[in-house]
């Protein structure tokens, strides 16, 4: 595939006369835009997508973290919704088993909620609507002698267990970006459409660089994925007078140190009819998650209330014996949703489904509304098939099945990475190779070099974040600073201290200590 894209690079700006222009400008650096950017990218067009900041700066980044149906969605009668991320699931699990794996969820039954027979009969209907291959079905438990309800208070006596998958939601972004940009897309991060324009048969726009730099991009078309700016885009960017239908929905999450020991999540039903997850997270800590509450203001202001927190330590502590509390907190993050605006009464009720709108009075535009995580890739796919009803091109659909970069092994083959790692690497300790395997898969070995010793990867910055790692993050991923490698791509900023952070800031922007 990759020899299609550098074959067909440019077919339509070449294919009009106009060398200097790009077939496709996307902005939005989120999910969306580098997963359009990657599929465009790989039919062979040219593409330039401009970010306002980092990868996965916002939204993309604060997920719950799952490949996942959306069970509670058949309760607002999403079947399609949730048939195509059902059927997604196992599709990108195999595409990237180094970033995603199978997670198992128990469900205790709650006597005061949702009765037992409604819950086995959703459960039945979330097992076949999307088929499943790799994954095993739901059971149901005996939460007096299973090991996962030792954690759980008394009186839980009955539940279910089921599947979907983990996803490191960052990481997935950057890999997307990073095969686009191997495919011959251009990624510019940190680098605003301040304003676009309409100018014959081609979009006009100016970029302005974090450096100061201004810049003019030609492009045939342009797409609209700036998530929850996506209506500032349309209205202030465009100068466009088309209301952008969006509803900005706020999800926090908090982290506590590890509330049990198995490895399995729970999915808690609260007497609100909103559900909340508890998973293991970072082996250390547990991730929970999420709040829908209707935000208002700037999207990258958005922040955990006290009393979002307060919400999901009391639902939690309902469930568990240890009660949640403020304290336990270690960590919050929150990220703003734009859900296309269906006219539901509730935050919790509004549609998780995307919205394409194609404007095609003049240059297309496609605007990107809505959306989830597991869905990225049909997305993209419905994205391109849009964009050409009003402009041929090149290439049909082609990501599925196909490995982003470092995915290339099968679901099970972890293991055995990390033990061929170790044997190269003689150094690495078990968490430190598993860790690499994990983020990088079979590319953990080009981020390693041919070091035989640990003091060969350079600076130690800490949480066994090297200098070779560092450079791997700025060369091949697009990282600029501190909290681009703490935050998206790792997690590691649990475990580094505010002076090492700042440390390794000062090294990527070519400052000295």
């Amino acid at each position: 595939m990759a020899g299609l894209g550098q074959a067909g690079r440019g077919w339509l700006a070449r294919g009009a006369g106009m060398a200097a222009a790009r077939d496709m400008l996307i902005i939005g650096g989120g999910i969306n835009g580098c997963g359009i950017a990657r599929d465009a990218a790989g039919r062979g067009l040219s593409v330039t997508l401009a970010e306002a900041g980092d990868l996965a700066r916002a939204t993309s980044s604060a997920s719950t973290k799952l490949f996942h149906g959306g069970l509670r969605y058949l309760e607002y009668y999403e079947f399609r919704l949730v048939r195509e991320a059902l059927r997604e699931r196992e599709t990108l699990l195999c595409a990237m088993p180094h970033i995603a794996r199978p997670l198992r969820f128990v469900l205790p039954h709650h006597r005061g909620l949702r009765p037992a027979w409604l819950l086995r009969l959703g459960l039945l209907v979330y097992d076949h609507l999307g088929g499943r291959r790799i994954l095993p079905g739901t059971k149901g438990l005996d939460l007096r002698r299973d090991p996962a309800g030792a954690a759980l208070r008394e009186g839980f006596a009955r539940g279910f267990e089921y599947s979907d998958c983990w996803v490191d939601d960052a990481r997935l972004v950057a890999l997307n970006a990073r095969d686009a940009a191997r495919r011959g897309a251009r990624i510019a991060t940190r680098a605003r459409v301040v304003a676009a324009r309409r100018d014959g048969g081609l979009w006009r726009a100016e970029l302005a660089h974090e450096d100061g730099r201004k810049e003019e991009v030609a492009a045939r078309v342009l797409v609209n994925a700036a998530g929850p700016w996506a209506g500032e885009v349309v209205t202030g960017t465009l100068g466009l007078h088309t209301p952008a239908h969006i509803r900005l929905v706020r999800g926090s999450h908090i982290v506590t140190r590890r509330l049990f020991e198995h490895d399995r999540a729970y999915i808690l039903q609260g007497a609100d009819g909103r559900i909340v997850f508890a998973i293991p997270y970072e082996t250390d800590f547990t991730l929970i998650g999420t709040t829908d509450v209707e935000h208002a203001g700037d999207p990258a202001a958005a922040a955990c209330t006290a009393a979002e927190r307060d919400y999901l330590c009391a639902l939690v502590s309902e469930y568990f014996r240890r009660r949640v509390t403020a304290a336990d907190v270690v960590w919050t993050y929150s990220g703003v949703r734009p859900l296309y605006d269906d006219g539901a009464k509730s935050a919790t009720a509004a549609t998780r489904d995307y919205v394409l709108e194609l404007d095609a009075g003049g240059p297309p535009l496609l605007n990107v509304f809505g959306g989830k995580i597991t869905t990225y890739r049909r997305l993209a796919e419905a994205a391109l098939a849009r964009i050409a009803t009003a402009l041929p091109l090149p290439g049909g659909p082609w990501t599925k099945g196909v490995p982003l970069p470092g995915g290339d092994f099968p679901v099970d083959g972890v293991a055995e990475l990390v033990e061929g790692l170790r044997a190269r690497h003689p150094f690495l300790t078990p968490p430190w190779a598993l860790r690499l395997v994990r983020a990088y898969g079979t590319e953990a070995a080009r981020v390693l070099g041919g070091a035989g010793e640990a003091r060969a990867l350079g600076r130690d910055f800490g949480a066994t974040l090297t200098e070779a790692e560092v450079r791997w993050l700025m060369a091949e991923e697009f990282a600029r600073r501190a909290e681009d490698v703490v935050w998206r791509r790792s997690k590691l900023g649990l475990r580094l201290a505010a002076a090492a952070i700042a440390d390794l800031d000062a090294y990527m922007t070519g400052a000295r200590p």
